[in-house]
């Protein structure tokens, strides 16, 4: 099953990836600092939504970002999220740990304020083992992240997390 959980952690991954461009460095020290913020997730795709409130920590570099932190649902749930990633000549790659099972590989690239990730899960998650996660910078003090997938039933895409973040 996909963690909704883990789609966050993988975003605030990809966002500290390091730059192999110009503004690379820039934009991911943008993203360093205290993040919380509130969301909808989905354990599985065909599961109703279930309200989240997380807090993140990221720590940066020209080259690099480092994201760890916790999200809590429903008093049901709580998981540690982390994640590493780097960037190289405009392409972003890293792994993230908390969608509980095992590494999950990152693969991507910014277009604009957006990073958007492909998702290789470690163990197959709604069928399959691909998703898609875009990390959006909203102005100065908020972050955006989107997590999907596709129903192999219907061949629809599906936002399994949405969270809206504001720096601290």
């Amino acid at each position: 099953m996909r963690s909704p959980v883990a789609g966050i952690a993988l975003a605030f991954c990809f966002l500290g990836a390091a730059p192999a461009h110009a503004g690379e460095g820039s934009f991911l020290h943008s993203l360093e600092g205290n993040w919380a913020g509130k969301g909808k997730v989905k354990i599985r795709i065909t599961t109703p939504t279930i309200g989240v409130s997380c807090k993140f920590k990221s720590a940066t570099t020209t080259e690099t970002l480092s994201l760890t932190g916790t999200c809590r649902g429903l008093l049901v749930f709580t998981r540690k999220i982390g994640a590493e990633l780097k960037v190289s000549d405009g392409a972003y790659s890293g792994t993230y740990i908390g969608a509980g099972t095992g590494p999950a590989a990152l693969q991507g690239g910014r277009s604009g304020d957006a990073i958007n990730l492909d998702i290789r899960w470690a163990k197959k998650v709604n069928g399959d083992r691909n998703a898609r996660m875009t990390v959006e910078k909203i102005g100065d003090n908020g972050m955006r992240l989107t997590t999907t997938d596709t129903d192999l039933k219907t061949g629809k895409s599906v936002v399994t997390s949405r969270i809206e973040l504001k720096r601290q």
